[in-house]
């Protein structure tokens, strides 16, 4: 055992001042605290940020489209109700809603989220009233299979 002797905080010899030296050393562990606490909270609010309307997607063999940008997701669940992200409107309003959202930006991308038990006329009812406002870019989301 071997204990170091200092005047740092002891008996002061007359004559001589105190030296103080800055603390050189970063003391990083409340930034790794700091790091964790976000990790956390992102490792938990991820999973929470997926499409919040329930739809059983058809499964499908294809490739995923590549994405340029965000698309604006178009939700139809099996009663046949519309949702425009997760906000429920009817068909009448999906169009000038659409066009709010886009603005001039007609080559916008836009999916389409059917029901698999949902009548086939009623996903096509959708479409044709994106396409006759003048949107091209209309796609089917499917599950991979």
């Amino acid at each position: 055992m071997g204990a170091g002797v200092s005047n740092g905080g002891g008996i002061r010899r007359p004559g001589k001042r105190a030296r103080y030296r800055p603390l050189a050393e970063i003391n990083v562990t409340p930034f790794v605290d700091v790091m964790l606490v976000l990790l956390i909270v992102f490792m938990v609010t991820a999973p929470l940020l997926t499409a919040g309307v329930p739809v059983d997607l058809p499964k499908a063999q294809s490739r995923n489209l590549p994405q340029d940008s965000k698309p604006l997701e178009i939700s139809i669940n099996h009663e046949g109700a519309i949702f425009l992200a997760d906000t429920s409107v009817t068909i009448e309003e999906l169009i000038p809603r659409l066009t709010a959202i886009a603005g001039t930006r007609r080559d916008l991308r836009i999916y389409v989220r059917g029901d698999r038990r949902l009548d086939y006329g009623r996903v096509m009812a959708v479409i044709g009233a994106i396409n006759s406002a003048g949107f091209t870019k209309v796609a089917l989301v499917s599950d991979q299979s």
